[in-house]
């Protein structure tokens, strides 16, 4: 009896200190049958933290697209930033944009139009300029912005427009009580 109390009591400490880190998740399997367990390490990718709370700084509607922007970037392995700094450049990050376009990348819009390409949300967005960077820009040989730019705008300002936001997002540190996250 002794023993099992200590092994169990040895069991919790363990199970107590290794909790925080992991997550336990059902995960369906393919054939429809009934879901496992299984048990994964959590992770936070604090890009996905740190574009959310810069986007948020901004009051801009693309900020609960955080996650979005970083996976594809990641999917397409671009520059997590360049699809954000797009947005900030062509339409101060989604708040000035053709009325129900979600088109905050001036996306497929001529200079001196007023409407271009639509798409039907912020997801499908991001996706499509993403795609279009990765496999009409930058699979064709324009892998610096400034190549980009010469492509994407007609303003010769367009790239340094870009690389200011790049900076931007990079360097930014949250000083909005707000938007700081305090974990114990």
């Amino acid at each position: 009896m002794k023993h099992l109390f200590a092994i169990l009591t040895i069991f919790l400490i363990g199970a107590i200190l290794i909790a925080p880190f992991q997550l336990v998740r059902a995960v369906e399997q393919e054939a429809g049958a009934a879901a496992t367990l299984s048990s994964t390490l959590v992770t936070r990718d604090h890009r996905v933290d740190h574009l959310r709370k810069f986007l948020q700084s901004h009051e801009s509607p693309l900020a609960t697209e955080a996650g979005h922007f970083v996976a594809e970037a990641d999917r397409l392995n671009l520059d997590w930033k360049l699809v954000p700094a797009i947005a900030g450049t062509e339409s101060t990050f989604g708040k000035h944009i053709p009325y129900g376009s979600f088109n905050a990348w001036g996306w497929g819009i001529p200079t001196g139009a007023q409407w271009g390409v639509a798409f039907a949300d912020w997801k499908g967005g991001i996706t499509a300029v993403s795609e279009g960077l990765r496999y009409n820009y930058m699979d064709k040989g324009a892998k610096t912005v400034e190549q980009i730019g010469r492509i994407y705008a007609a303003s010769p300002r367009w790239a340094g427009n870009v690389r200011f936001f790049i900076n931007k997002i990079e360097a930014f540190t949250p000083n909005t009580p707000s938007l700081i996250d305090i974990t114990l």
